[in-house]
């Protein structure tokens, strides 16, 4: 609207440049025509982002004034009609209906000095392009608002589909976290509970069955810890700490299981998006679970590289016998995430030469 406005303005001005070098009109015109300019753009454009109401009548009066002055000079020429257009249209933005029909019903007032028939055919004609101007701007005013307010709303509805898909995300992850929870995990405290009950009802004697219950009672427990890690993530994010740290929480616990684990960070640390984020310290955790239940391992290590400006390598090494890669949903569900955040991951195992899993994603 400011453009077309300036653009306008501009018009009219050159319109009546070249009555006047044409000889047409005096020149005397240019003067307040030149003002009416600077005034017409410079001026509304400093009251529509600094002034107030009042500022609003102070420039349509002003302007009022100096479109009268090249109105009488310019001997009412198309210059200057299309200055008052311009007038007229400035007041529809900045002043409310009342006080723009009462700029628009003035205007024809201009021809007073003319004969009677001339001046009251002209004055119609301009009373006319004054109230054509007013509506055309009230319409484009109205338009733009209109795709202004659509603009908002299409960013709303944006923002409640996230919520929305995020509160359906939330509610899934619940629901199969009872279902866990009250499923396999009721199961499993009650096989726990019976084993401990026929271990000490068999007594010492019956070695061989004891120690069989001793194992499925350790076999129980471990998945019961097992079903209580998988609901707690389920149940809620990783807590937003910074992946070197987090990665040193896991190599932690890993070394206090029996197997001594070493965090190596090269590059210079920054943040990612929080899947890839998520990917990564999924990607370790997966690593080192396999690397104690399988891998026989003596040591391990995290690498976590940001050396590179356009991606982030995560590498879980161990010198176990080499573990094959199986089939296994850890690992399927590693590739996926991968994939997700537009990385890739591999895993590499060498029979008694230990094996590495690696994932990259973009960073």
């Amino acid at each position: 609207m400011k453009r077309a406005m300036a653009a306008l303005t501009v018009a009219a001005y050159l319109t009546l440049l070249v009555d006047v070098l044409g000889d047409n009109r005096p020149a005397a015109s240019l003067l307040p025509a030149t003002a009416f300019l600077l005034v017409a753009t410079l001026g509304f454009e400093w009251v529509q982002r600094r002034g107030g109401r009042w500022a609003g009548y102070a420039h349509v009066a002003v302007l009022f004034l100096i479109g009268f002055a090249v109105f009488a000079v310019s001997e009412a020429s198309l210059g200057a009609t299309l200055m008052l257009v311009v007038l007229v249209s400035q007041a529809v933005l900045l002043l409310p209906v009342a006080a723009v029909v009462v700029v628009v019903v003035s205007l024809p007032l201009f021809h007073a000095g003319m004969a009677l028939d001339e001046g009251l055919r002209e004055g119609l004609g301009l009373l006319a392009a004054a109230v054509f101007a007013a509506a055309v701007t009230k319409l484009l005013v109205r338009e733009q608002q209109a795709r202004a307010e659509l603009a908002g709303a299409h960013a709303r509805l944006r923002e409640y589909a996230v919520q929305v898909e995020g509160l359906a995300a939330a509610q899934e992850r619940n629901r199969v976290a009872r279902d866990i929870h009250d499923g396999l995990g009721h199961a499993l405290t009650v096989v726990q509970m019976q084993i401990k009950a026929a271990r000490a009802l068999l007594g010492p004697r019956p070695e061989r069955a004891d120690e069989m219950l001793a194992k499925a009672q350790e076999q129980a427990e471990e998945a019961l810890r097992e079903v209580r890690r998988s609901v707690g993530a389920l149940r809620e994010p990783r807590p937003a700490v910074p992946l070197p740290d987090a990665l040193r929480a896991l190599a932690d616990e890993t070394s206090a299981a029996g197997v001594p684990t070493e965090v190596d960070v090269t590059g210079m640390t920054r943040r990612l998006l929080a899947a890839a984020e998520e990917s990564l310290f999924r990607a370790a955790q997966e690593g080192l679970t396999n690397v104690r239940k399988h891998a026989r391992a003596t040591r391990a290590s995290l690498v976590l590289d940001y050396s590179r400006a356009s991606a982030v390598r995560l590498e879980v090494r161990d010198d176990g016998d080499g573990v094959g890669e199986g089939e296994g949903f850890g690992l399927l569900g590693l590739r996926e995430r991968a994939t997700q955040v537009g990385g890739h991951m591999t895993f590499e195992s060498v029979p008694g030469g230990g094996s590495t899993l690696r994932m990259e994603v973009p960073g």
